[in-house]
């Protein structure tokens, strides 16, 4: 009997010490842990159990055994994982997926700088809108990233760019600025066309001009035009362009008569008009001939004591003539005196008794006492003689308006042939008539 016993309490200590035996009972599963990185090692509940190779690694466990609570995947330079285990039932596995991301180690960024420089040098520069100096010069101490460069200098047009700026690196920026253009132009055009136009009171030409090079800013325009009223106004001359300005000029009223105003030396002269009496010139002043009609008439004037004087003078409509008349006694002085010859417009040629002196405004000393005749010639422009006393030591004066001629319609060419033909019939006559 005590045999017996023994053999079964070796028999029971046997069964006893095989591992897992009573506990386990023979059940297998496993765990199959999915990785996107090979060679990452996998626990169990905090115990390895192995690498992960192509993609994954299987684990056996007894499903009777204690069941496992947690996996964590990890490998050195990746983020680890943990996550809950689902023990499989016998024959059967589960699936963990483990995603492990790559640890990224940060580049240290460093601050780049700017190199600004400008042509011409000396421009303000301003940096995303703040002021940062004068060209050339260099902004440190910049983040990466990308910037507003702005450059500006009195007379220049500004210039503006973008700046990329790198870690460590300096970049380089150049401004090239561009002068203001300070000119304009201005076309004119006027109703009716040529008129004459006269920018801040200079002469210009006569419309359509253009008139280039101007000095940007505000002139005063004014355009004339005769039987018109002028037209003024200011205008602004753009900078680098051409502005346009077309004026129309308002017809004065209809008029046919104009005005003679007689002057003589000495006052006192009684005045005929076309041989009617119109009154006596004053000492000091003119007399004032009203609502004379257009067209040539004869001035005359007479005084006791002295020569008579007559001159043809011609009135325009709305328009001042001037007759001055120097009286000479009946006597004849000896002696020079001089003589002023002014005409409207100026610029006319003066004869003094068919001889040329000179052009308007003109003054002559050691001119002859006594009358002379006083013709100005214009082209444009009807000629003008008058009659006029020099006195011993005195300066007699001349002042004409001159009468624009109307143009006449161009003749057809057969009419220089029919004036030759008269002409030679006229000679015939005269021939004729010689004894």
């Amino acid at each position: 009997m005590r045999s017996l016993a023994a053999v079964a309490c070796i028999t029971l200590f046997l069964v006893l010490s095989i591992p897992g035996v009573s506990a386990l009972g023979g059940d297998e599963g496993w765990i199959r842990v999915d990785c996107n990185v090979n060679g990452a090692s996998v626990y169990l509940d905090g115990e390895y159990k192995g690498v992960t190779s192509a993609g994954s690694l299987s684990i056996p466990v007894y499903t009777t055994g204690t069941p496992h609570q947690s996996v964590t995947v990890e490998k050195s330079g990746y983020t680890s994982y943990t996550g809950a285990v689902t023990m499989p039932a016998a024959d059967e596995t589960t699936t963990v997926y483990a995603t492990l991301n790559p640890i990224v180690t940060p580049t240290p960024v460093s601050y780049g700088s700017i190199s600004v420089s400008s042509q011409p040098s000396g421009a303000e520069i301003y940096f995303n809108g703040d002021y940062r100096g004068l060209a050339p010069l260099v902004i440190s101490d910049v983040w990466p990233g990308s910037y507003t460069i702005r450059a500006e200098k009195s007379g220049y047009q500004a210039y503006s760019t973008t700046a990329r700026v790198s870690s460590g690196v300096m970049t380089s920026v150049y401004c090239p600025l561009t002068k203001h253009d300070t000119s304009g132009a201005l076309y004119i055009l006027s109703t009716p066309s040529n008129s004459n136009v006269y920018l801040d009171s200079a002469y210009q030409g006569s419309t359509p001009i253009t008139l280039n090079d101007l000095a940007s800013g505000t002139h005063i325009l004014e355009i004339d035009h005769t039987g018109y009223y002028d037209w003024k106004s200011s205008v602004t001359v753009p900078v680098g362009g051409t502005r346009t300005v077309d004026a129309t000029l308002n017809p004065l009223p209809a008029s046919t008569t104009g005005w003679i105003y007689v002057s003589s030396s000495p006052g006192g002269a009684s005045v005929t008009l076309d041989g009617s009496p119109m009154g006596e010139t004053p000492s000091s002043g003119s007399l004032k001939l009203n609502n004379i009609a257009t067209g040539s008439h004869t001035v005359a004037l007479t005084r006791p004591g002295y020569q008579p004087y007559s001159a043809t003078t011609s009135v325009s409509p709305n328009t001042v003539t001037e007759v001055s008349a120097i009286l000479q006694p009946t006597t004849t002085p000896s002696g020079t005196g001089g003589l002023t010859v002014a005409s409207t417009p100026p610029g006319a040629n003066v004869f003094l008794d068919n001889t040329f002196m000179g052009i308007t405004p003109l003054t002559l000393s050691s001119v002859a006492t006594g009358s002379h005749v006083v013709s100005l010639k214009m082209d444009g422009y009807q000629e003008y003689s008058v009659t006029t006393p020099v006195n011993t030591g005195a300066v007699s004066t001349v002042s004409a308006a001159l009468t624009p001629i109307t143009p006449t319609p161009a003749k057809s060419a057969m009419f220089p042939a029919a004036g030759l033909l008269a002409l030679f019939l006229a000679t015939l006559v005269v021939i004729r008539r010689k004894p």
